[in-house]
């Protein structure tokens, strides 16, 4: 099955965007070619750009006290298990000392490193890391690979708070959903959304024998689903069969 999701505001699609830059920098980093690395360093530049939003760290932390205080108001409830349930809390107390304990925006220790700056400034014009433009960053590319790699996890490591908060809000809202099997009739799909529950993420998963690309849209008070084919030109077109997907709606 293939995992479409759909963020319904744009906190959560700074926080799926961090997730996949997180996970790409996870696969990069243990691995042992230069070019992999290189790799590596520009997706650490992407979530610095991505983390450099002012309100982010502000607004991981509220969601962390959030989730603590809805959490916190289980307790007592005989169906729910107290000890799954304190290190749950315990984890996001944790991730919010963790990322409150640092000072400024996520990676801004990272800016005073002059050398990793000099890259920064290049990575966004085509070609612009070539020997003859970063000798002492080309020649960094020769060092062993575990040098490496333990150059790059020393600068991951600045931005592991952040990501360890991200990983588990993303957790806490998915696990908050029922999914649900739909079906599209001539390949259109539309939900009303109950009153007083504030939706944040759409999940769909689909067959990909089938075929189908999903076309998402959305609102606090509608979803809607079209479904498409992608033709011999690359085209995608309309799809104009019945079919089944399965649908979850994350609050």
């Amino acid at each position: 099955m293939i995992l479409y999701e759909y963020p319904f505001n744009e906190r959560l699609r700074t926080y799926l965007r961090l997730e996949q830059l997180f996970r790409r920098l996870g696969e990069l980093i243990p691995r042992p070619h230069a070019l992999d690395h290189h790799f590596a360093l520009v997706t650490i530049f992407e979530i610095m750009d991505v983390a450099a939003r002012a309100d982010l760290k502000s607004d991981v932390l509220k969601d962390i006290e959030k989730h603590k205080h809805q959490l916190d108001s289980y307790r007592g409830n005989p169906s729910i298990s107290e000890a799954a349930l304190d290190a749950v809390i315990e984890q996001l107390d944790r991730c919010f000392l963790a990322l409150n304990s640092q000072t400024g925006k996520s990676g801004h220790s990272l800016t005073e490193n002059d050398w990793l700056m000099s890259i920064r400034s290049r990575v966004g014009i085509p070609g612009g890391t070539c020997g003859f433009d970063l000798p002492a960053y080309y020649a960094w590319q020769h060092h062993p690979h575990t040098v490496r790699q333990q150059a790059l996890e020393g600068w991951a490591s600045t931005l592991s708070p952040l990501a360890e908060s991200i990983y588990v809000l993303l957790k806490l809202l998915r696990d908050s959903g029922v999914p649900q099997k739909v079906a599209a009739e001539r390949g259109q799909f539309q939900q009303t959304l109950p009153q007083g529950r504030t939706f944040q993420l759409l999940r769909l998963r689909i067959d990909p024998a089938l075929g189908l690309i999903p076309e998402i849209s959305g609102n606090r008070l509608i979803v809607s689903v079209r479904l498409m084919r992608m033709h011999e030109d690359m085209r995608l077109h309309a799809c104009s069969e019945d079919a089944a997907f399965e649908l979850t709606l994350c609050a």
